[in-house]
């Protein structure tokens, strides 16, 4: 630890001594940004809320999950709205910051109605506990999840219960559709890669409902369904690979 203290002290001087020196012979314009990142970086104590942790992205922000395999995460929050049933991605709205999830409830709402065909029926919203103290007053009715049924109806319970469905299609999202990793430069290049990995999860899943029907509609005919599967299944393999 103490090894570990000499070195950041080090750094730090070294540091210090680059901006002065810098300062001395006059910056150019084109390192106005970068010196100013780094006068922020020279300041900052371990304490401090607003830290930077990338020189190339200062918007990363440090993420608490409170898991054992993983605590922390460097990024920007992102919000995946789904529906009930099929899964299907009907938002997802990157967060600049590190911000309490109830306060960012209503500008998922409004992306939500600006994205989603508006229907005449009622509509509900389930979310998470980290929602509890939303302060949404909107005319869509948000159910916060509990740890206990208590007086809710039985029916409403297993739509609230239905909610857990979302984390495995995050895990997908992830894993699959690149928004573990990001590669845009900047918020807005953050609030694309959101934006076009839930297309992209999207859009797989209605090729591989459009084959599933060509597929019924051809099985009729016993002598062309060897080529139609093979040339659907060699299609669906090239889309696969443009999306990864």
């Amino acid at each position: 630890m103490r090894h570990s203290k000499g070195c950041v002290r080090k750094l730090r001087t070294n540091l210090g001594r680059v901006i002065r020196e810098i300062e001395r012979q006059g910056a150019p314009e084109s390192l106005r940004t970068l010196l100013e990142t780094s006068k922020r970086i020279h300041a900052q104590k371990r304490g401090d809320q607003a830290k930077i942790y990338s020189v190339h992205e200062p918007e990363v922000a440090c993420i608490a999950k409170g898991k054992a395999g993983r605590k922390y995460e460097f990024g920007q929050k992102v919000r995946i709205a789904t529906t009930s049933k099929g899964g299907w991605s009907l938002g997802a709205l990157c967060v600049p910051g590190n911000p309490y999830d109830g306060r960012t409830l209503k500008a998922q709402m409004e992306q939500m109605e600006r994205l989603y065909i508006k229907k005449e029926h009622r509509k509900t919203v389930h979310v998470d506990m980290g929602y509890r103290g939303h302060g949404y007053t909107g005319p869509i009715e948000v159910l916060v999840d509990r740890r206990g049924r208590g007086s809710i109806p039985k029916r409403i319970w297993r739509w609230m219960k239905r909610r857990a469905a979302v984390e495995p299609t995050i895990g997908h999202l992830k894993s699959d559709y690149r928004l573990e990793r990001n590669r845009l430069k900047g918020r807005v290049g953050d609030a694309l890669n959101a934006l076009f990995s839930a297309a992209a999860m999207n859009l797989k899943k209605l090729l591989g409902f459009f084959l599933a029907f060509l597929l019924r509609l051809f099985s009729a005919s016993p002598l062309a369904r060897p080529a139609f599967i093979s040339l659907c299944l060699a299609s669906y393999g090239v889309f696969q690979n443009r999306l990864d």
